[in-house]
């Protein structure tokens, strides 16, 4: 895989692991991923204009992104609100790569090369071992659990369906922008008739970490969709999953979440997966 793709997958793995931060400092997670959607979906709106569309093959890959990211927002409030994110964030993303790299070969004919499938293999080892350290006892934790292993399954979705998505748009930026507005839009549409009144009130408190969060989210996304018509899907689905590297530091440093020394063991195997895949 090009060192140029590599850094950047990683530059949208950290900034992934600091909008999902963002969600879980809030102090209501779905009204924050509300807020972070709907700054994704205006941000896309503004520059739709000055690029170009997508080719109408991939409309129907967007609409089901957007269908489907709708269920992920949910989700990743409901993981976060449960649990912590050094708990929910490693299961989440961890357990999507692997789900990916088993689907992509029938779907995509896509087949990953021995080291590369090491590299997949270490990484989602690193990213179990992670859970195993930090799963907690109690019922908040078993929903947390619950609720990101959902997740992952549709995080491993969305990917399959936007690595197909994005190559017959042939414009991987209003790609991504599209499946931002009309999530957002969906989002908000629902979050109106259901939390209105609260979401108002939010918003007029925590506006900038919406906006913030809707940057970081949009960009993470955009240059993982454009890696993916770089390098094999699976591939960068799994180097992706380096932010957990990055969640677990903003975990420690800023949500004050402890790291153990097994959490520590088990980064380690994640870092030796991203070193495999940028050496295959």
């Amino acid at each position: 895989m090009p060192g140029h793709v590599v850094a950047i997958v990683l530059f949208a793995a950290l900034l992934h692991a600091g909008w999902n931060a963002i969600v879980k400092a809030g102090s209501d997670t779905f009204l924050t991923t509300v807020l972070v959607a709907v700054a994704a979906a205006v941000l896309s709106a503004l520059a739709l204009p000055f690029v170009a569309a997508p080719a109408p093959a991939s409309w129907p890959f967007l609409l089901a992104s957007s269908l489907t990211q709708l269920a992920y927002y949910s989700l990743l409030a409901a993981a976060y609100r449960s649990g912590d994110m050094s708990h929910a964030y490693p299961l989440m993303r961890g357990s999507a790569p692997l789900l990916v790299a088993l689907a992509s070969g029938p779907l995509l004919g896509e087949h990953l090369s021995a080291q590369q499938m090491l590299a997949v293999a270490c990484i989602c080892a690193g990213i179990f071992g992670l859970y195993f350290a930090v799963a907690g006892k109690g019922a908040a934790a078993r929903r947390s659990t619950a609720f990101a292993l959902f997740n992952a399954g549709v995080i491993a979705s969305y990917t399959l369906i936007d690595g197909i998505g994005v190559r017959q748009s042939g414009a991987p930026a209003a790609y991504t922008m599209w499946i931002f507005l009309l999530t957002g839009c969906g989002l908000l549409a629902w979050t109106l008739a259901t939390r209105g009144a609260a979401l108002f009130a939010y918003a007029r408190r925590e506006w900038r970490l919406g906006a913030v969060g809707g940057v970081g989210t949009l960009a993470s996304y955009g240059l993982a969709l454009w890696a993916m018509t770089q390098a094999p899907v699976a591939a960068i689905a799994a180097l992706r999953e380096t932010a957990i590297l990055f969640a677990i530091g903003i975990a420690a440093v800023f949500l004050r979440e402890k790291i153990s020394l097994r959490r520590y063991a088990a980064i380690g195997m994640v870092a030796c997966g991203a070193v495999l895949m940028r050496l295959a």
